[in-house]
């Protein structure tokens, strides 16, 4: 099997070689640049293309794909939000994933956020390194003792609940379909999840029927001084009214590992750069946000896991025999 990695950095690349090593009849090549239409018409001779959650594939992308050959799209992530699955579907282009690589690192990552913008940890960091040690503006709230509201309980949510409950928080969570295994977590509707809790984390899909979830409806809802976490897609929060809360003290804090407009942004150097929109430049400006690139799952445990099981999707589709729960379409 030929395929063609998209948008691959050299920490992908190491990763993949390491791993490839089981797989000898399998020829990878690798592009730094993203796919797109133009970008596409690269993949002529291919048996597959790997792209990852940045990636634009639409209908278009993906009938230039279906031109050149391609019958197989592996996703080296769990999110296929960025994909037209029905265009795929009538392309006769398979789609496999990787559903569970490391909830932890990005559970991880949530509560990382979450203790540094409580702390103010962002904020201190720069200070000290001036030699200023005052402690004006870092006050910080306990989080033993307080109570942790988890949106949606699959794996990630489910790592991300066990790490409050060890940090002595009360747990209360929504999800449509309740883990029965969590039996240290009391299951909620989302509005008491979101008025009840004094850290709220986001871990769930984004959907048709939960883009926006987070509004101003919902915000009005959270506890003031609320921390707010989301790792999950930017596409779940409306920014406008995110900001504007801001702006009204609603937080202590706010940390986001995605949010909207990122896709030009993501794992790109931009220093040198104007940047078209005002979204980072607006939540960076307030003191109580903390945003990361992207990075949620970047542990080297979870790229192995990205690696082998992407590889191993490509070989399950060559003998026929997809796994169900990695196959998209």
């Amino acid at each position: 099997m030929k395929i063609l990695f998209y948008d691959a950095k050299p920490y992908d690349i190491e990763s993949f070689e390491r791993e490839r090593e089981g797989y000898p009849d399998m020829e990878i090549e690798y592009l730094n640049t993203d796919i797109s239409v133009r970008t596409a018409a690269l993949a002529e001779g291919y048996d597959a293309v790997c792209a990852f959650v940045s990636s634009e594939l639409n209908a278009d992308v993906l009938k230039k794909l279906a031109s050149c050959g391609v019958k197989l799209l592996l996703m080296r992530c769990a999110g296929f939000n960025n994909v037209d699955t029905k265009a795929a579907a009538e392309l006769g282009i398979t789609i496999l994933r990787v559903p569970g690589y490391s909830p932890e690192a990005v559970a991880e990552h949530a509560m990382t956020l979450a203790m540094a913008v409580n702390r103010r940890i962002h904020k201190e960091y720069v200070k000290v390194r001036e030699n200023n040690f005052s402690l004006v503006g870092l006050m910080g709230l306990n989080l033993c003792g307080r109570t942790a509201g988890i949106i949606g309980t699959g794996k990630i949510g489910a790592a991300m609940a066990k790490i409050c409950h060890g940090f002595g928080m009360h747990v209360i969570a929504y999800d449509k379909y309740p883990n029965p295994s969590l039996d240290f977590i009391e299951y909620r509707n989302l509005e008491e999840v979101l008025s009840g809790s004094d850290l709220i984390s986001l871990h769930c899909p984004l959907t048709i029927e939960n883009y926006h979830m987070i509004n101003k409806e919902s915000i009005a809802r959270m506890k003031n001084d609320v921390i707010f976490i989301n790792t999950s897609r930017g596409e779940l929060v409306d920014t406008d009214d995110l900001i504007a809360s801001i702006l009204n003290h609603k937080f202590h804090g706010v940390g986001l590992d995605v949010y909207e407009e990122e896709r030009d942004n993501v794992f790109e150097n931009r220093e040198d750069d104007i940047l078209e929109n005002a979204v980072v430049a607006r939540l960076l400006s307030f003191p109580n946000v903390i945003v990361t690139s992207h990075q949620a799952f970047f542990t080297k445990e979870a790229l192995a896991a990205i690696s082998r099981t992407t590889l191993k999707n490509a070989q399950d589709y060559e003998k026929g025999a997809p796994e169900k729960e990695n196959l998209v379409c």
